[in-house]
């Protein structure tokens, strides 16, 4: 699931906190890391959940509007393509992926958040709800497009959502749009005579995960090292006037320099300038690029990277 790019966002986090807590014992640390990782898969199957909630739920509140005093023929007799959505029944026909999804469902039973009723009636009180409706019959692709938008347009950046995640785990608000996104292609290209799929392993494979652990203990082994190096190069600064995030994020990527021959230059460059825009100021940016062209400009001379491989160096 989780790709080369999120895994440095991960442990860039777990280094942060390394550093700025006063446990410092690295084998702790390291599988406190891959626990954070690993609880990415919780987010997925949560964010699964919210559909199957809001039909479960749909149901209960057309049966509430019948018993109104004033029902309308609308509300006595409702169309129900959204409780019987075809897309959430392929979801459900997965006993595995059902399994992992009602371990974690159980958040929305929360009446203080009271979530999956307020986010209903948003929806069913939208044009999006009204025109679905509209139509007495449906179809698996008007089903998935249905999904598609309301993802879009009531999940993703939902307010008391967010608030969620945050009491859940204060890195998921960080996660959920790479999570969203894998949520989202899945929808996209399901299909009516298949079974659902679902993501059971956070990593794609070992050496994503051996990938994930030798960054962060060689970031962290080497951090003196890097330090003076970072130190030598950024001319006119006091290292404790660059801030801890910036100085992590270049020891990072010194890591991978020197310890990763098997990673071309530059992407590992391009990458930490795109985790540093996560995580940092522009003129952060422009900093980290300074100070990395720098390091690489005197490695490059002196030997200190050996990339193996054609096209690692250049």
């Amino acid at each position: 699931m989780i790709n080369r790019r999120h895994i440095r966002l991960k442990v860039l986090q777990s280094i942060y906190a390394y550093f700025t807590s006063n446990e410092k014992d690295l084998a702790i640390a390291q599988k406190q890391m891959l626990k954070q990782i690993e609880n990415i898969s919780h987010l997925y199957f949560l964010l699964l959940s919210i559909p199957i909630a809001l039909t479960r739920f749909s149901e209960d509140f057309l049966n509430e509007q019948k018993a109104k005093h004033f029902a309308t023929e609308a509300d006595k007799f409702p169309n129900k393509n959204f409780t019987n959505n075809l897309v959430i029944k392929r979801i459900t026909e997965n006993a595995v992926l059902i399994r992992k999804i009602n371990k974690v469902s159980g958040v929305w039973l929360n009446n203080e958040y009271d979530f999956i009723r307020k986010l209903f009636v948003k929806i069913w009180g939208s044009d999006l709800y009204k025109n679905y409706i509209a139509t007495k019959e449906t179809n698996f692709n008007k089903d998935k497009e249905l999904f598609l938008n309301i993802f879009d347009n009531f999940i993703v950046d939902d307010e008391l959502f967010h608030h969620i995640l945050e009491e859940e785990s204060i890195y998921w608000l960080d996660d959920l749009p790479f999570v969203a996104s894998i949520v989202f292609y899945q929808i996209k290209v399901a299909k009516e005579d298949k079974v659902f799929p679902n993501q059971t392993a956070t990593f794609k494979n070992k050496e994503d995960k051996a990938f994930a652990k030798k960054l962060f203990n060689n970031t962290i082994i080497h951090y003196k090292e890097f330090k003076e190096i970072i130190t030598k190069k950024a001319k006119n600064w006091d290292l404790e006037r660059i801030a801890l995030m910036d100085q992590i994020l270049i020891m990072m990527a010194l890591c991978e320099l020197m310890f990763f021959n098997e990673i071309p230059i530059k992407v590992s460059l391009n990458e930490y300038i795109e985790v540093a825009k996560y995580y940092s100021t522009k003129k952060s940016k422009s900093f980290i690029n300074g100070i990395l062209d720098k390091v690489v400009a005197e490695f490059k001379e002196s030997g200190k990277i050996k990339k193996v491989g054609r096209g690692l160096i250049e």
